[in-house]
């Protein structure tokens, strides 16, 4: 089901459909592809009850967002929920190699490119058609656009499964060599409301890449063993991570889940499960105005930060006759 959202400055209209299945209901826009709510049940009602029928429990969303289409052209930063790339995360100094040429990029982060540059896959329109029991966003990225070479064409198909699971299913073909690295970017807060902070995390990652002062990877791949990066066994999340994770799992070509995080006071229990060889934690300590520092996690399922600039980082290279596909879950469920 779609309705009309709102009407960008240049008239161009977004649409937003509704999911509806397995007592879990999400919100997609034409608008970024962002994933506007996600509705989902605690431990006590059940997913339509209201509270009073069932003394505190029901639905709560728990993706931040904004109500209206203005809530996000005037906060793009925060990336809310969106469809994030050619390049999810930074590329150090808005710059890469590839096949002897220098690509550059336009610098939107500092000096470094940050999410595909100030008018990445967020903050363009998709073409929408439905697909059973979702629907397939799709465009395509001219050669040049925000500097990356070649003609990508790229689909995104949001779909829940019976148990209410959402599904997010990337692929891109090229006419030319170039980098992809796709990813969702919800903020997830399983309370509903509030401070995130007290949420409980497990990332089945013994390793991390470490950061510079522009939150670019060092190179290096150092254990988490005894620090505060270790969230092998779970235990709050707490403040303060913008850091990829290395997940044990590698690239792999279905789905396996690779991170919990629980609410303890609403029971409501999400897990992650993806291809991507990465996750990059965000507990939003710069998130502001409408909403707080720490009101949400980002759990971002990607290939590595700055990976077009480290050959020794699992590649996101993509050529002419080559397919790029992606695969994340998000599930549902109490405790």
């Amino acid at each position: 089901m779609s309705e009309l959202f709102g009407t960008l400055p240049d008239g161009s209209a977004v649409h937003r459909w509704t999911l509806d299945r397995g007592g879990v209901r999400v919100r997609v826009l034409s608008y970024g592809g962002i994933v506007q709510s996600a509705e989902v049940p605690d431990r006590w009602g059940s997913p339509r009850s209201s509270e009073a029928e069932s003394g505190g429990g029901g639905r709560a969303d728990v993706v931040l967002g904004f109500p209206d289409l203005d809530g996000y052209l005037r906060h793009p930063e925060p990336f809310l929920g969106a469809l994030v790339g050619r390049y999810a995360n930074r590329i150090a100094g808005a710059r890469f190699p590839l096949d002897g040429r220098s690509y550059a990029l336009e610098p939107n982060n500092g000096p470094n490119s940050l999410h595909g540059g100030s008018r990445g896959f967020d903050k363009r329109v998709w073409d929408v058609e439905p697909v059973e029991h979702g629907v397939r966003l799709f465009r395509v990225s001219p050669h040049g656009e925000e500097g990356f070479p070649g003609r990508l064409e790229v689909s995104a198909t949001y779909t829940l499964d019976a148990g209410g699971a959402l599904r997010i299913a990337y692929e891109a073909v090229t006419d030319a060599p170039t980098v992809v690295n796709l990813t969702n970017h919800s903020y997830w807060n399983l309370a509903g409301s509030g401070n995130a902070g007290g949420h409980e995390l497990s990332i089945a990652a013994s390793r991390y890449t470490p950061v510079d002062a522009d939150l670019i990877p060092t190179g290096a791949l150092e254990t988490v063993e005894g620090s505060r990066f270790d969230f092998r066994e779970s235990r709050k999340v707490g403040s303060g991570y913008d850091h990829n994770f290395v997940l044990d799992k590698g690239v792999t070509r279905t789905p396996v889940e690779v991170a919990e995080l629980h609410d303890p006071a609403s029971g409501r229990l999400l897990t992650v499960s993806t291809t991507e060889p990465g996750l990059q934690l965000y507990t939003a300590d710069h998130l502001g105005a409408p909403f707080a520092p720490g009101d949400g996690i980002a759990l971002e399922t990607q290939h590595f930060p700055d990976s077009p600039n480290r050959p020794d980082f699992p590649s996101t290279r993509l050529r002419p006759g080559e397919v790029y596909r992606s695969e994340t879950v998000y599930g549902f469920s109490v405790r």
